[in-house]
């Protein structure tokens, strides 16, 4: 049944092998990182001249409004901003984003991101077992985003959709709850159990303190010391 493949010319059949197999040649993009959106986000200038933005596929960064946002931005900026890339391409996002893994040389970068702590693994996107271990060495040895308190530490899946849902308000925006009419801690202080869950909607170390030992809000305290949202209360 192979005989007519025989008798084409070299030519022809080195075409169709071509053909046949379109995706091996267009699954790789090369370039130089010439922009950065966000921790997870590049802009790359390929080699036809063209910018290509491109999603670091598996991981996910924290949002800039969010702790470690900036951080984790700066993180990847060092990793690659200025340098040339190699992405092996994954998908492509409902955004038109290019999804993939991004490689600076034999360094894999969306991996380094998680092994520095700057970036979570994505579980619902991720198929690379590997990324989890390191985003448990990662947190045992509290680098990065693992560094922050508890409380902080929201992954930004989740934060992003408290955004949708209308949660996670600043603390300009919750507006103190009226005092109960029954016996409570909060007449003396001024605070109220219930109108706050963490520490980025406290104004202050007394509130704080308020919320854990009197509404026992133990999301606050994230090393069990005993201390409340430290960026307040140092």
């Amino acid at each position: 049944m192979f005989e007519p493949l025989r008798r084409l010319p070299a030519a022809v059949l080195i075409l169709a092998i071509l053909l046949a197999a379109p995706s091996a040649w267009a699954a790789e993009i090369l370039g130089r990182v010439v922009g950065l959106s966000d921790g997870d986000t590049i802009t790359v200038l390929n080699s036809e001249r063209r910018q290509v933005r491109v999603r670091l596929g598996e991981i996910d960064t924290p949002e800039s409004r969010q702790p470690y946002g900036t951080r984790a931005q700066q993180a990847l900026s060092e990793l690659v901003f200025g340098k040339d890339v190699r992405v092996a391409v994954q998908d492509t996002d409902r955004y038109g984003r290019t999804v993939g893994r991004v490689y600076v040389g034999s360094l894999d970068v969306n991996a380094e991101m998680v092994r520095q702590g700057a970036a979570w693994v994505y579980r619902q996107y991720s198929r690379d077992r590997s990324l989890l271990a390191l985003e448990a060495e990662a947190k045992a040895a509290r680098r990065g985003l693992w560094a922050l308190p508890e409380a902080e530490r929201t992954p930004p899946w989740e934060w992003r959709a408290a955004q949708r849902n209308g949660g996670g308000q600043r603390p300009a925006a919750a507006t103190p709850a009226p005092a109960p009419a029954r016996s409570s801690p909060a007449s003396s202080s001024g605070f109220s159990c219930g109108a706050k869950q963490y520490c980025r909607q406290m104004t202050t170390c007394a509130e704080a303190r308020f919320y854990l030992s009197q509404c026992g809000l133990s999301r606050l305290d994230g090393d069990g010391d005993g201390v409340p949202c430290e960026s307040l209360c140092r």
